[in-house]
């Protein structure tokens, strides 16, 4: 059985059909990347993982059973612009998500069930490179490391899928780079399920095991909105000659084009 199965699914708001007859299988820690112009549905897609929206029509399962109706401690989020708290230190930042979860009403931990969290925060503070930054206020950090922060936050929760929303897209190239490395390593040490929205095809080559690409291969210039994007390329990385990405990129191109005329 698949991990996540996607069954002729669609998504329209009011008469405007944004996804049409998505269908999908994804194994337990596979890192698929989801490219495709602005506007085709990528974002709308993770909204429906996370639980933030619903399907119009069809099927979204989760080990043979439908997606939990609102986000939850399975699913954990980064969006490309950092969400943290900036009245909280870079420790308590992270800390708060295991309070939350153990004392939902008070928000706090004690005694020994705080000893044992601030463990679990300060292994991870570890692995995203924030030790010296613990005390920090997030105004205080660099793009990079308030993303690294958000980071952090989503996986302390052991989250069994993760979604990244363009989370490096804010980033200057070199930065990026260091952000890549850190993302696949914590991919490989917590074996977490990814989907990762990009706009950089190398990018998506690069990070995920499987590229999925979105588009809007229909069109009726009598009514626009009638159709929406499905996804027309579903590749296991590294079986993707040269041919092939570059038809992928003019593909992806073309649309942006198209729809900026």
């Amino acid at each position: 059985m698949s991990f996540i199965t996607v069954n002729n699914l669609w998504k329209d708001y009011s008469g405007q059909v944004v996804l049409e007859n998505l269908n999908l299988s994804v194994r337990q820690g596979e890192f698929c990347t989801l490219v495709g112009a602005s506007g085709c549905g990528k974002s709308t897609f993770l909204k429906m993982l996370l639980g933030q929206e619903t399907p119009s029509r069809g099927e979204l399962l989760l080990e043979g059973e439908p997606f939990p109706g609102e986000p939850d401690r399975n699913r954990g989020i980064v969006f490309q612009r950092y969400s943290v708290f900036p009245h909280l230190t870079v420790r308590q930042n992270v800390l708060l998500g295991l309070e939350l979860e153990q004392k939902p009403r008070l928000g706090k931990l004690f005694g020994a069930a705080r000893r044992q969290a601030l463990e679990k925060v300060d292994a991870m503070l570890a692995s995203v490179g924030l030790t010296p930054s613990a005390s920090k206020w997030p105004h205080e950090l660099s793009g990079g490391m308030q993303q690294r922060l958000a980071i952090a936050q989503s996986l302390i929760m052991r989250p069994r899928v993760l979604l990244l929303d363009e989370p490096f897209g804010a980033l200057d190239p070199g930065i990026r780079g260091d952000m890549h490395d850190l993302l696949l390593k914590l991919w490989k040490e917590t074996g977490t399920t990814i989907f990762m929205v990009t706009h950089d095809l190398k990018e998506g080559f690069y990070l995920g095991t499987r590229l999925l690409v979105f588009d809007k291969v229909r069109n009726d210039p009598h009514d626009p909105q009638a159709f929406g994007a499905t996804i027309t390329y579903d590749l296991p990385i590294g079986q993707t000659d040269q041919t092939l990405y570059q038809h992928i990129n003019d593909s992806v191109t073309e649309t942006a084009r198209h729809q900026a005329a």
